[in-house]
């Protein structure tokens, strides 16, 4: 079996951007190492967050910004983990699709995709 991780999901609107739900996610788990996430998270909140728990951000910089940061190229190939973990969710039809109309369902069955994914693997 595949080694444990921590994993946090909240349903959001479709418009709605991730960046502001990520504050309240993260702060329930515990703190890691590194944090690779895209560019849609590069903000100075967000890096001072992570920051203030001990963590690296391994953010490229938005390409509209002024003051640039420094950016680990190597440590953000391992952001792939996290998008093969998605893509392995969507394999499920229910899921990609957002078959479920209901916010609850939908999230239940995302945690039952996770559970098999994870047991499976």
């Amino acid at each position: 079996m595949p080694q444990g991780r921590p994993l946090a999901i909240e349903i959001t609107p479709g418009q709605r951007g991730d960046l502001r739900v990520v504050l309240p996610l993260l702060s329930g788990l515990p703190a890691a190492r590194l944090c690779a996430a895209d560019t849609a998270y590069d903000s100075d909140g967000f890096r001072l967050f992570l920051l203030g728990r001990g963590t690296i951000p391994v953010i490229p910089n938005n390409p509209t910004r002024k003051r640039t940061h420094p950016f680990d190229t190597e440590a953000y190939k391992l952001r792939n983990r996290i998008e093969r973990m998605f893509c392995r969710l969507k394999d499920w039809r229910r899921i990609a699709t957002r078959y479920d109309k209901l916010a609850r369902n939908f999230e239940a069955a995302i945690n039952i995709a996770a559970i098999i994914t994870w047991w499976t693997d």
